[in-house]
């Protein structure tokens, strides 16, 4: 039987590997006491049985014990023997035992979108799956799975997965979309339909614009998001430029609007015609010129091979995007208008390189890449970007 322990901040994972029977329980308790009296500070503990073959009574009782002392405690990655022997003595009502993960594949499998959290693949006519970058947790994936929940409760057309996965050793979302394409690849295949297909992009955004979320929800504040994912990139730029972006950030108004924050025609789903969601993974809330700088910067200015990651090319992308923010501020004043691009302009400038905080394991040569582009973008328009800030406050939201 061996034991092992990995700690980060409060939280502890014992990793269990062999049996755990009359024969080794003894020697085993010992090595998590040791284990644990070497790992102070613990409030949640969770139990990673994924090598573990076998348990017996007395492996049960070291099991209640833990469960007794760590009121946050789990056993995650049990293997169907284990459960069964779990389920039958009644420990799954007790205490929070997590089946091991199913098994997929993607060898083969054609990419539908890269993110910058991970990679969504077509596994059939049916079913996409999307595999999170390595290094992600099970509680970032839990996250989006509330959120999509969340956001489907109040009203946002989203497609919730129930089923985490593994795809070898990174972590896995499978949905089932019956007959569904991208909207990137819908305007790919067909470009003289663009102008109907970016109306119902504007019609997504106004939809989910008009949602308001309630105070108590779980959905969390975008704008303290973003500012934290501007502290997360202090690594790549001079203080002053992130001086720069949080101010940009701080002069967005307050509002309580449903936010996607990653809507770009790859995370639309056309099923039956209708416009579906299926990333969730940063939703938040907000003002709308967020979501919409968030989406200019993926649209319009993306750093990356635009194809793959937006799944067209970009001169078509850029004219959905123009047709589709054309359609969304339909109606007001052609001053009013000229404004508001240029308000959703200067956010989308803070989410060209925040978007590096989604993870801490881009390749060296993208994030050069940002860090060469800051002065084109932000430094050298330091003034005009200033000055639109300051008509930020008139972009009201009733």
């Amino acid at each position: 039987m061996n034991i092992d322990i990995r700690k980060e901040n409060d939280n502890a994972t014992l990793i269990l590997a062999g049996r755990l029977d009359t024969a080794t329980s003894a020697q085993a308790s010992a090595d998590i006491e040791r284990a644990l009296a070497g790992a102070t500070g613990i409030s949640r503990l969770t139990c990673d049985a994924m090598q573990l073959d076998y348990i017996s009574s007395s492996g049960l009782r070291i099991l209640l014990g833990l469960a007794k002392r760590y009121k946050d405690f789990r056993i995650v990655e049990v293997q169907p023997v284990v459960y069964d022997v779990l389920d039958t003595t009644g420990f799954t009502k007790i205490m929070n035992v997590e089946r091991a993960l199913r098994q997929f594949t993607v060898d083969g499998c054609e990419i539908i979108g890269v993110g910058g959290v991970g990679t969504v693949y077509r596994l059939n006519g049916d079913t996409i799956i999307k595999v999170f970058r390595e290094g992600t947790t099970i509680d970032e994936v839990r996250r989006e799975i509330t959120m999509s929940k969340e956001a489907f409760v109040l009203g946002m057309p989203t497609a919730i997965s129930f089923d985490v996965v593994r795809v070898g050793s990174q972590y896995g979302l499978v949905y089932e979309l019956l007959q569904a394409d991208t909207l990137s690849a819908c305007i790919k295949r067909e470009p003289g339909r663009i102008d109907e297909f970016a109306k119902k992009f504007a019609d997504l955004f106004r939809q989910l614009h008009a949602i308001e979320v309630p105070s108590g929800s779980s959905v969390p504040c975008a704008i303290e998001r973003e500012r934290q994912q501007i502290l997360h990139i202090r690594r790549y730029f001079p203080q002053e430029s992130i001086d720069l972006m949080l101010r940009i950030v701080d002069a967005i108004p307050n509002a309580n609007r449903l936010l996607h924050l990653d809507l770009q025609t790859k995370n639309a789903m056309v099923q039956e015609g209708e416009l579906m969601l299926i990333d969730m993974g940063e939703v938040g809330y907000g003002h709308p010129m967020l979501d919409l700088g968030h989406a200019y910067s993926a649209m319009v200015t993306l750093v990356g091979d635009y194809d793959k990651i937006i799944g067209m090319p970009r001169e078509l992308g850029l004219s959905t995007w123009r047709r589709a923010i054309d359609y969304y501020l339909e109606g007001l004043p052609s001053d009013v208008a000229k404004r508001r691009k240029a308000q959703i302009e200067v956010v989308s400038c803070v989410r060209n390189f925040s978007w590096l905080a989604l993870s801490d394991s881009f390749p060296e040569a993208v994030v050069n890449e940002c860090k060469n582009l800051f002065a084109e973008r932000i430094g050298n328009r330091q003034d005009y970007i200033l000055d639109v800030c300051k008509t930020f406050s008139e972009w009201t939201v009733d």
